[in-house]
């Protein structure tokens, strides 16, 4: 199948239904996305019913590395209306927090320190501004179920139901971590869309219909920004050069304001 962009994934036709296959790769974890075969099932499993992920099946270990086999959803990925995918996100925040999820800091100083390593690893920090002055202390909100990579390519919409896909990386942590990674302009574009409009963006986080995690993430919202350019530099430097241009994307909602 097309569009995965970490691990090859096959779709299985058979008399009794259509199922999908995912082999993990070794060198799939980034800064930003784990890839993880545990956390996968520990996600499928627990959501099990929901409607939120697809219906996992098994899991395997091979020479080959670890593959997953779990039933095909119908759809396209999205690439329209943004309020659906507020309303999705928001149902599987308000779900209890399954135990044995990785922690995903979502504080100033720990997002711009995330941003200075990968600058660092790539020697491209002349390429970038300084990281946003941040002279208010802001608490993360409570950890909430995260899927870690809400991005275009990984949420399928068949009508009126919206799946999310790829679980490789859930974590648990505030919400604003998955509000920034959709409302992102890079992943919006490397997923093969164009970047959210202000209006578009104003629609998905009135959809979410949470006022304080919105103010949340509007005041981290340049950390956010400054953040995905240095991960766009990272990949750019590691060959993926998709993210060339995205790192720009980012770097001009980050001086919009």
């Amino acid at each position: 199948m097309t569009g995965g962009r970490t691990n090859p994934v096959w779709r299985i036709e058979t008399g009794t239904g259509n199922f999908v296959c995912k082999l993990f790769t070794a060198s799939g974890t980034t800064p930003l996305f784990a890839n993880d075969p545990d956390a996968e099932v520990l996600a499928l499993r627990v959501l099990a019913g929901t409607n939120l992920a697809p219906r996992f099946i098994a899991s395997q270990k091979s020479s080959l590395g670890v593959s997953l086999i779990y039933h095909h959803v119908p759809g396209e990925p999205w690439s329209s209306d943004p309020q659906p995918v507020a309303r999705v996100l928001k149902r599987l925040h308000d779900h209890p927090v399954p135990n044995g999820l990785a922690k995903h800091p979502c504080d100033a100083v720990s997002l711009i320190n995330q941003g200075r390593k990968m600058l660092t690893e790539t020697g491209k920090a002349d390429r970038m501004p300084p990281p946003p002055q941040w002279p208010e202390h802001r608490a993360p909100g409570k950890d909430v179920f995260l899927h870690g990579d809400p991005v275009p390519g990984n949420i399928l919409q068949d009508g009126d139901l919206l799946t999310l896909i790829d679980w490789q990386c859930p974590a648990q942590g505030d919400a604003c971590h998955d509000l920034a990674l959709f409302l992102s302009p890079a992943m919006q574009v490397v997923n093969g869309n164009v970047p959210l409009s202000t209006a578009q963006a104003a629609a998905f986080l009135s959809a979410y219909d949470a006022p304080e995690t919105t103010a949340r993430y509007h005041a981290l919202a340049p950390v956010f920004h400054w953040r995905m350019a240095a991960y766009c530099l990272w990949k750019a430097h590691h060959g993926d050069h998709v993210y060339d241009a995205a790192a720009g994307l980012e770097l001009a909602h980050l001086q919009q304001g």
